[in-house]
């Protein structure tokens, strides 16, 4: 048995010594120390002894399994290291190598510009209010004072879903719904996605965005309008821009006005960019007309108010430079990233 045991052990060494790859020194361990492996099956014959043999046989093939099994550990950590090495080898990696950027994105200028006229009227104690993009024709004109067949229907050539339902030509639906819960005195703006059939060109497009604003309240004047769209102005153009009210007419405003404000470029004196004149039209305004109040349940003798509309796009082309309205909607990120 000791003869046995020995040659065991010499062809486990010897086979441990060969092996080049982990894998070998696993086949190695199951077929000496395995459940089937040859020390194993010796342990099992040892019931062949005599009694007073077996002790000693027994503590020979231990002594046998030790010692195989430290020379196998020995020989795995020799041979993980050197997979190691090779494997890092291998995957070498060039650290004078560019690193591989990921592209995050930001806000769009559409966004920048909303945020800001947002935190302007926010801090003259404005609220925010959104409403639905697909509108009544009753909210969309009716309740602003465009009946049936009004040339202001013409002018902006709606989409129809039917013949009550329109996609909304202007935020000023949602003036109409917030005037109709009474809850007064009203101080808010209101923007978000409008809808015309325009063609695609450098200022205009069939969506765009508009940020329009009412407040209603007991002895509102038109002193009250010019001195809010003025220091909205200042605010969002520079402290020295200056305001120009040119008379005009809308359906729901009585009486009415559009706002020019002083180049920001050339201070007023004349450049490209305000086509010579000095001024820059940003928006409309008007006190909120009688009838208007009247469809929405508020007493025009009690309370008045004013309104004022803004085109979002407007304001963005203004205010970065901005000289195709296209440019806005294409997505071409060597554009965006500049923002």
């Amino acid at each position: 048995m000791q003869e046995k045991l020995k040659k065991i052990r010499e062809e486990a060494m010897a086979q441990i010594d060969h092996a080049e790859v982990l894998d070998r020194l696993n086949d190695v361990r199951v077929s000496f120390l395995g459940k089937k492996g040859e020390l194993t099956q010796l342990l099992k014959s040892m019931k062949n002894l005599a009694p007073e043999e077996r002790p000693a046989f027994g503590q020979m093939v231990n002594e046998t399994r030790a010692q195989i099994e430290t020379h196998l550990e020995k020989a795995m950590k020799v041979l993980e290291e050197k997979a190691l090495e090779q494997q890092l080898k291998a995957e070498e990696i060039d650290v004078t190598l560019p690193a591989k950027k990921n592209p995050v994105g930001h806000r769009h200028p559409n966004t920048i510009a909303r945020e800001e006229v947002e935190r302007i009227f926010i801090g003259m104690g404005y609220e925010v209010v959104e409403g639905p993009e697909i509108e009544y024709d009753l909210y969309n004109f009716e309740k602003l004072n465009i009946p049936a067949n009004h040339p202001a229907k013409d002018e902006q050539d709606t989409f129809y879903i039917n013949k009550d339902i329109v996609l909304r030509t202007q935020t000023s639906p949602v003036q109409a719904r917030v005037m109709e819960q009474g809850k007064l005195p009203i101080r808010m703006i209101c923007p978000g996605r409008v809808f015309r059939s325009d063609e695609v060109d450098a200022t205009h497009s069939p969506s765009f965005h508009q940020i329009e604003g009412l407040v209603v309240d007991k002895n509102i004047t038109f002193a009250d309008l010019k001195g809010t769209l003025e220091q909205f102005a200042k605010e969002m153009f520079g402290e020295n821009t200056r305001t120009k009210f040119r008379p005009h007419h809308f359906p729901f405003t009585e009486p009415s006005a559009e706002v020019d404000v002083s180049c920001f470029k050339c201070g007023g004196k004349g450049c490209r960019f305000c086509k010579g004149s000095g001024w820059i039209e940003i928006l409309g305004c008007g006190m909120v007309h009688p009838h208007v109040f009247e469809m929405c349940g508020i007493d025009p003798k009690e309370y008045t108010g004013f309104a004022f509309g803004v085109g979002l796009e407007r304001i963005a082309l203004l205010k970065y430079e901005i000289d195709d309205m296209r440019l806005l909607y294409e997505n071409d990120t060597r554009f965006l990233k500049q923002f």
